[in-house]
């Protein structure tokens, strides 16, 4: 931050901008660590539990240790854990203990049609600007640009056209 405001100070504004957006990709980062620290905390329940959730990243195998895979029975899987496996937010009033959890992809069902329903989560104003009019949450630019997604969302029907 001190060098960010020297280079504002000097009117250096290319390595300002340069230096906001690595305390961006870095802010981003520690957020994804955190939420990855809450998902290997939370694995036991991952498997054992249906619930709603909004997928906020992936992992193209299962990254977690092999005694974490061994007590979630990992290998049992019909994929095992060579598959993608999502950190997934899990509504709070669904269950207040389990922020997120790490889901195989054989796990996940999509739901039959949108849902406009309430779901709430500590880290949804982080992650995500909000909500389209087809009830997708739209994820933050760093997302996308993790994943390599294109901004996409619904605009709302415009009733009086």
């Amino acid at each position: 931050m001190v060098n960010l405001q020297k280079a504002v100070e000097a009117e250096n504004y290319a390595l300002a901008a340069e230096l906001r957006d690595e305390i961006n990709k870095l802010e981003v980062e520690s957020l994804a660590a955190s939420a990855n620290a809450l998902v290997y905390e939370n694995i036991q329940y991952a498997f054992r539990l249906v619930y709603s959730g909004v997928i906020c990243g992936m992992d193209p195998v299962c990254c977690i240790s092999s005694s974490l895979r061994e007590s979630a029975c990992i290998d049992k899987l019909t994929r095992g854990s060579n598959q993608p496996f999502y950190q997934v937010l899990v509504d709070v009033h669904v269950d207040p203990d389990l922020l997120v959890a790490y889901v195989p992809e054989e796990n996940l069902l999509a739901p039959d049609g949108p849902n406009k329903g309430r779901f709430d989560h500590p880290y949804l104003s982080f992650l995500f600007y909000g909500i389209d009019a087809a009830g997708d949450f739209i994820p933050i630019k760093q997302l996308r640009e993790k994943y390599n997604r294109p901004r996409h969302e619904v605009p709302p029907i415009d009733e009086d056209a």
